[in-house]
């Protein structure tokens, strides 16, 4: 991977950890940098973010102090993600991902071109949530 894909791939990451950038924000630049998709993996604090051609590059991401649970709560997987897309008072990126850790969430993976992110658990239970119109 050219050292300007990884520097915007860095830079996505960053702006969601430090909350200088939205999601929207953090989707269009990655687009814009030609990527596709990417998966966050909390047990293995890692992020890998994908080209169409096949090209990745993978960074590591904050390693959060809470334990993901073994129970998948879908409900409160998504009552997180409302809290995020609300930008509701207090919204942290590190907060959103407590939450759903704590509600059982391994990781999840973003597709630009499915407009839509999957959340799974320990046991590959699942929720997808489409992008906002």
């Amino acid at each position: 991977m050219d050292d300007g894909s990884k520097q915007i791939a860095e830079r996505c990451l960053r702006g969601a950890q430090d909350g200088s950038m939205t999601f929207p924000q953090i989707v269009e630049e990655l687009i814009e940098g030609g990527f596709e998709s990417y998966t966050v993996d909390y047990r293995t604090s890692r992020a890998i973010y994908y080209r169409p051609d096949g090209d990745s590059v993978e960074l590591t991401t904050h390693r959060h102090a809470v334990a993901i649970a073994g129970a998948f709560d879908a409900d409160a997987v998504k009552a997180a993600i409302k809290e995020a897309q609300q930008l509701v008072p207090g919204y942290t990126y590190e907060g959103f991902c407590k939450k759903v850790m704590s509600a059982g969430c391994a990781g999840y993976i973003v597709s630009f071109s499915g407009r839509r992110a999957l959340y799974f658990g320990r046991t590959a239970e699942t929720h997808v949530e489409h992008f906002p119109q």
